[in-house]
């Protein structure tokens, strides 16, 4: 299938595709003059790659995913991603909470009320956290 099929196919632009080969993620199997050619699994391995996306792993994750005959996946990676998204959920349900409780709030301003005050805390002790991570 060549380069045009693929994109009419992934809706992925021609830029992405390329992106991906020099991340190792996919390969062209030839050319048909300038154009490339992939292997039919190409849409596989772009779903694939989108799905890993959507759960938060990384590039380089997916990529260690892939072995040369198909997709090779660590189920304990699998765990270990499925509770980190429990962890954000759970964020961002009591962000969600806050907000809407903020926005019906009878206390005179969002700084007197408890609940908002909460919801201060849990917003810089994230923030904290992600620095940390991002100094590792």
């Amino acid at each position: 299938m060549d380069i045009g099929e693929v994109i009419a196919r992934s809706g992925l632009p021609a830029s992405t595709l390329r992106f991906y080969e020099d991340k190792r993620l996919i390969q062209p199997i030839g050319r048909n003059g300038l154009r490339r050619i992939y292997d039919t699994d190409v849409l596989d391995r772009l779903s694939l790659i989108a799905l890993g996306q959507d759960a938060g792993f990384t590039l380089e994750e997916i990529a260690g995913m892939f072995t040369s005959d198909g997709a090779k996946i660590d189920r304990k990676q699998l765990a270990a991603q499925a509770d980190k998204l429990d962890g954000t959920i759970k964020h961002l349900i009591a962000m969600r909470d806050g907000l809407r409780h903020a926005s019906q709030c009878s206390a005179p301003s969002h700084l007197e009320c408890d609940k908002f005050q909460r919801l201060l805390a849990i917003a810089l002790k994230s923030r904290r956290r992600r620095k940390t991570r991002q100094q590792i």
